[in-house]
């Protein structure tokens, strides 16, 4: 049976169960074409902290914890493994073993060029870069920054779908970068009939993983400059989503809440006051999103999403879709997202809903609102036509040389 590894951030992203669905869906998208799937995810030793992030060894990790609890949970015991600095220290197999199936493999699909271990990677005969972050990591190979571990690879590709278009200021850096998408397995995320309460949500964080970046005199800004624009949606929004019938009753229309599961640090306690005062409802995303479970249950029991994006993606003009947004439309739940240059490449108006501006923003809101049901609909036509599994995997696997399995997985 062919073999494909897929490498990424699992472990070093402790309860996040949005992140680890980015991983989890790749992996079961793969699996579901018929191939021999293994999950193979590197952390360093100083990376390793326990739930109050204070270092500990790591047998003792959080990090270990939750890649034990979400393979465990998704029955991906024996095909995965986390290597501590390199293979010095694994759990899930040995690293003889992880050799011989680096050298069995017919590709490695390495997203972020997260797996470097030179005993690993070396030994893949085929390897895939993927680009979840555009523009940082071309901004960063650009400033001579190693963090984007480019080298090596035999194909890029990136969610970025404008990089390489006039309209888009990311610099290609000479690297043929092809474009992909944000797979979902369409069974793992039904339609979901809750209205949540007529909630627009989404889940997270305030500032991200990155600081802004520079190049060319420009600053790039983060989530962060992009919802302070955004902060009086909620009282420009008086309108109504339909919430479930009560005691038998008609469904009654109430307030539109904006809620948004954020991690958002103390320090920034001036904006959390800010959302709060313009009528946003702030929850914390590990209690109600900090693993796979619990991070479909909290998309699948919202009404609807609103969210902006990195002011790097937007300002770019780079065409990144949020895997996040793409569950959303999965689950039959309408999306009003920020603009990044994705309406050249995806249909919107129905079921998925760009904004520029707070008025738009209001707007898209309100027409959702009209026509609740009807945008339902078209929200999962949306991920069934354009995010699929096996649509957006089937075409990557053909521009690598990837022969699809003749016998599929069901």
């Amino acid at each position: 049976m062919a073999i494909v590894v897929l490498s990424g951030a699992l472990a070093n992203k402790p309860l996040n169960g949005g992140e680890a669905w980015v991983r989890l869906s790749w992996l079961f998208g793969l699996k579901k074409l018929g191939f021999e799937t293994w999950l193979l995810e590197e952390v360093r030793r100083e990376a390793c902290i326990n739930a109050a992030g204070e270092r500990v060894p790591f047998r003792d990790s959080a990090n270990l914890a939750f890649f034990r609890q979400v393979t465990g949970d998704f029955g991906l015991a024996g095909s995965a493994a986390l290597l501590c600095d390199g293979g010095e220290q694994t759990y899930g197999a040995v690293l003889k073993d992880l050799q011989d199936l680096a050298g069995a493999a017919d590709l490695l699909l390495n997203i972020s060029g997260h797996l470097s271990a030179p005993a690993l990677f070396e030994r893949f005969r085929r390897k895939a870069y993927v680009d979840i972050d555009p523009g940082f990591t071309q901004f960063w190979h650009a400033a001579g920054n190693p963090g984007p571990r480019l080298t090596g690879h035999d194909f890029y590709f990136t969610i970025g779908e404008n990089i390489g278009n006039p309209d888009c200021s990311i610099p290609t850096g000479g690297i043929p970068w092809r474009h992909t998408r944000q797979p979902v397995v369409l069974e793992q995320w039904p339609v979901a009939p809750e209205r949540g309460g007529g909630r627009f949500t989404t889940v997270a964080s305030w500032r991200g993983p990155y600081g802004p970046v520079t190049l060319g005199g420009r600053t790039y800004g983060l989530k962060v400059h992009e919802f302070r624009k955004f902060l009086e949606l909620p009282r420009r929004c008086p309108l109504t989503l339909p919430s479930p019938p009560s005691d038998g009753g008609e469904g009654k229309k109430r307030g539109q809440p904006f809620e948004v599961a954020l991690d958002i640090h103390p320090a920034d306690e001036k904006d959390l006051t800010a959302l709060r005062a313009n009528g946003w409802r702030v929850v914390d995303p590990r209690a109600v999103a900090g693993d796979p479970a619990a991070f479909r249950r909290y998309v699948q029991g919202s009404a609807a999403e609103f969210s902006v994006a990195q002011g790097i993606y937007v300002d770019t003009n780079s065409g990144w879709f949020s895997d996040r947004t793409v569950r959303y439309l999965a689950s039959g739940k309408p999306a009003l997202v920020q603009d990044t240059g994705f309406c050249r490449n995806l249909p919107v108006g129905e079921g998925l809903l760009a904004f520029r501006t707070l008025d738009e923003a209001a707007d898209g809101a309100e027409r959702i609102a009209r026509d609740y049901d009807r945008h339902c609909r078209a929200a999962r036509a949306v991920a069934e036509e354009h995010f699929d599994s096996d649509r957006v995997l089937g075409r990557l696997l053909r521009e690598v040389g990837v022969s699809l399995p003749t016998v599929r997985s069901t």
